[in-house]
């Protein structure tokens, strides 16, 4: 298991949980994996969105769909 991530049995157990956008083209679970992640980095870590490592993406993109979610 990662240090601030998901691991496998974790992310089965609550990947049908987070909502699909099936008029979205390209939206994959490996998106929505990466997402969980970065929410859970963020929140452990104690850092703003826009401190977040490079890895998990366009922070912009991580801040939109939290303040959706």
């Amino acid at each position: 298991m990662r240090w601030y991530g998901l691991g496998d049995s974790q992310w089965e157990r609550i990947k049908d949980l987070l909502p699909d956008r099936e008029s979205h083209v390209g939206e994959t679970a490996a998106h929505h994996h990466l997402f969980a992640d970065a929410v859970l980095y963020r929140y452990r870590a104690g850092i703003p969105l826009r401190d977040l490592p490079v890895r998990f993406g366009d922070r912009k993109n991580v801040h939109r769909r939290l303040r959706r979610w």
